[in-house]
């Protein structure tokens, strides 16, 4: 077994005991308005054993290793410390009840999952500089998609009528606790607007790299084509959000959608191979 399957699996336990916690003390009567000092500290230790995992198993020997499972929990990983700097500015612990569980199944996928391909022409330097920046890009936009899931959630919660009984149920106390719709709508855009960036810069680097290598500035693959259909959905949400104010539920419609397409432009196509097919 190695470091890397081992590290995610401790890490998927430490993200999921984290959130045992909270949801146990949001159950009880104290509710979670501040996750508190504590629980902050261990946050930010699970994430240096998620991020000993990936760096062990994509950067541990003389070559690049990733496969679909590394790719999601990279994704994850990079997202929920952008959460974590995110947090020592704006209250935002209510997010903890829906990203902790989500970070201890990743974890625990790219565990039971270790398939992957190495990294051919993993000695270049712009290839390596494409797919750190790829990975950044991914992990801003799966925090976007997160985002939007459980914006969309609180939206409907806030739209239906109060129950008569007054008790709300689990779910409707983890909605009730979450930052305010427009606390979240300007963090969701700030983080868009800094992966469109990212992904701007990820095309870029792809298309030096890919010169580099095979004299090609865009090879007509897969990849390509979900990350530019990607790259396209985020720009228009963006421009539509600057030019006509888009928000609500137009806004969440578009950034899930660019998120499909960019979580298909690797993740969906090497899980395919790797799991359904058995190919590496």
């Amino acid at each position: 077994m190695s470091s890397g399957i081992v590290f995610h699996a401790v890490a998927a336990l430490a993200y999921a005991v984290l959130a045992a916690s909270l949801w146990r003390r949001l159950a009880g009567a104290d509710g979670i308005e501040h996750a508190g000092r504590v629980a902050r500290v261990c946050l930010l230790g699970a994430l240096f054993l998620q991020g000993v995992a990936l760096y062990e198993t994509i950067f541990g020997g003389t070559y690049l290793f990733i496969g679909w499972a590394l790719a999601l929990s990279a994704a994850v990983w990079l997202g929920m410390v952008i959460f974590w700097l995110e947090s020592l500015l704006v209250r935002i612990d209510g997010l903890l009840l829906v990203l902790l569980p989500a970070a201890a199944f990743v974890c625990a996928l790219a565990g039971a999952f270790p398939q992957g391909q190495v990294v051919p022409h993993a000695n270049n330097s712009w290839l390596r500089v494409h797919l750190i920046i790829a990975l950044v890009a991914y992990g801003l936009m799966t925090v976007a998609a997160l985002q939007a899931m459980l914006m969309a959630l609180l939206d409907r919660h806030l739209h239906r009528p109060v129950e008569a009984t007054g008790q709300a149920s689990l779910m409707g106390k983890v909605l009730d606790v979450q930052p305010p719709l427009l606390m979240q709508e300007r963090l969701l855009f700030r983080i868009i607007g800094i992966g469109f960036a990212v992904l701007t810069l990820t095309v870029c680097t792809g298309s030096i790299a890919s010169y580099i290598l095979s004299h090609r500035v865009l090879p007509f693959d897969h990849k390509t084509v979900f990350t530019l259909l990607s790259w396209v959905t985020f720009g228009v949400l963006l421009l539509g959000r600057y030019r006509k104010g888009w928000r609500g539920r137009v806004a969440l419609r578009w950034t899930l959608s660019g998120f499909a397409l960019l979580l298909l432009s690797y993740t969906g196509s090497r899980f395919v191979l790797e799991v359904l097919l058995h190919r590496g």
